[in-house]
């Protein structure tokens, strides 16, 4: 066995024990220091294994935290049905609250509240804060010292980001609905109108977000507890007025 082969297997061995992402420096803490492969060394081992991946049922994938070994995601039916409790489901309010967070971090409650038109139930950010998709990085230097709100990167890795560039843009957001299905999300309020006729005018409630905001490409960096700021300067869209938790 070659050095480089064996260098693979140790890297393989490490995202497969560690379960959960490792960045660079975490894989050269692995080695003593005078035989530590460089990063460069590293990053040619990790797609050397992308490559041996191909055509298989996982993956390596770079996200927030680093690299990590997971299951292709068209193979996501299948394998969730290993796990007998269902995956938690988020409310619309909630999703709106977390993508104004991310497209515009960070920002306090109130400018959330202001943008939305309607009161932020302290349960979603509960939730947030929870899920640690959300911390609290600063006050804004105003009356009251209002907290502000920034992802982490545990919301990069959960949804699969490697950095606030891979968020699709404003433009591609065609409306929330469209996200509540693709992540599984639900709206209590519609649950409990399942079995009646959709009106016209409640067909209509679903705004998406403004299409022609474009938001900067961001990008995370590596040992950063949080991810980058927004540009103060970008703004939202007004959506729908209608809260749940």
């Amino acid at each position: 066995m070659t050095d480089e082969e064996k260098l693979k297997q140790i890297v393989e061995a490490a995202l497969l024990a560690a379960g959960r992402p490792l960045n660079l420096d975490q894989l050269q803490s692995l080695f003593p220091e005078q035989e530590a492969p460089d990063k460069k060394q590293l990053r040619e081992v990790l797609a050397g294994l992308s490559d041996d991946y191909q055509g298989r049922g996982i993956e390596i994938t770079e996200v927030g935290s680093g690299f990590r070994i997971q299951v292709r995601a068209e193979f996501s039916p299948w394998v969730s049905k290993l796990w007998v409790e269902r995956p938690p489901k988020y409310s619309r309010a909630l999703l709106e609250t977390l993508a104004l967070i991310a497209y515009r971090q960070p920002i306090t409650r109130g400018e959330i509240e202001d943008v939305r038109g309607v009161s932020v139930s302290t349960n979603i950010i509960k939730t947030l804060t929870e899920r640690e998709w959300v911390r609290v990085v600063g006050h804004r230097d105003v009356p009251g010292k209002p907290a502000l709100y920034a992802t982490t990167r545990e919301f990069l890795d959960y949804f699969n980001l490697k950095s606030l560039n891979e968020l699709p843009t404003l433009a591609e957001i065609r409306d929330l609905d469209s996200i509540n299905r693709e992540l599984e999300l639900v709206d209590p309020e519609k649950q409990q109108q399942q079995g009646e006729i959709q009106t016209d005018q409640e067909a209509d409630e679903s705004i998406p977000l403004d299409p022609d905001q474009q938001p900067e490409a961001i990008e995370s960096h590596e040992g950063e507890d949080t991810v980058p700021i927004m540009d103060e300067d970008q703004h939202l869209s007004k959506p729908a007025t209608h809260e749940s938790e």
